[in-house]
């Protein structure tokens, strides 16, 4: 669910770094010199930085790095975030992927309950859906949420009960149930196998 009771959001391992693309300012740092009326000789004495240097940054002939960044927003009498926040941000890449062990995991506090947050975390609260794992005897239960959130549950494996409310549902592999989630509502494994199912969450608007 959107918020499991007394689930915990386990640490996912993180992966190499990819380094970092240094920042491009040169617009940004070019429009406050000319605010501030500052020649590129003042500005290279105040900033300890080579006049060659900022004309290169200016023109995007040069990435500096952050500290050469600090040391002009200094002599700028600016924030750091002014210079960078105004640089261009890279288009996002056609296709994102994330790794297997980087998927953020939520154990609620039934401790053969696991959900996997397979969307991404900035639409929660609005529409989730999640991997969801459970082992024999085991069920997630839920307070009601918001008014007007549905529910879907496509079971993979397994064999799931559902109770919505005062209605009960048995689902099997391949079946998907589809609820009211604005009343108490749990999925319990009623097999003896591990139960394996794809859960959307939809908030109201």
């Amino acid at each position: 669910m959107a918020k499991p009771p007394r689930a915990t959001l386990a640490p996912a391992p993180t992966g190499p770094a990819t380094p970092a693309e240094p920042p491009r300012v040169g617009a940004a740092l070019a429009a406050l010199r000319e605010q501030q009326a500052l020649s590129l000789d003042e500005l290279s004495r105040r900033a300890g930085v080579s006049k060659s240097m900022l004309s290169q940054i200016e023109r995007a002939q040069a990435n500096p790095t952050v500290a050469v960044v600090w040391r002009l927003a200094n002599a700028l009498g600016v924030p750091l975030s002014e210079l960078l926040e105004a640089a261009p941000r890279p288009a996002p890449p056609a296709i994102s992927t994330v790794a297997a062990h980087d998927t953020p995991t939520l154990r609620g506090r039934d401790p053969g309950c696991e959900l996997r947050i397979l969307g991404p975390l900035a639409l929660a609260g609005r529409f989730e859906w999640y991997e969801l794992t459970l082992q024999p005897g085991a069920g997630l239960v839920s307070d009601a949420h918001e008014p007007g959130t549905q529910e879907h549950v496509s079971v993979l494996a397994g064999r799931l009960t559902l109770q919505a409310g005062e209605a009960q549902a048995m689902l099997t592999e391949g079946e998907t149930a589809r609820y009211a989630a604005d009343t108490p509502h749990a999925l319990r494994n009623a097999g003896k196998l591990p139960v394996r199912a794809l859960l959307v969450v939809m908030h109201s608007d």
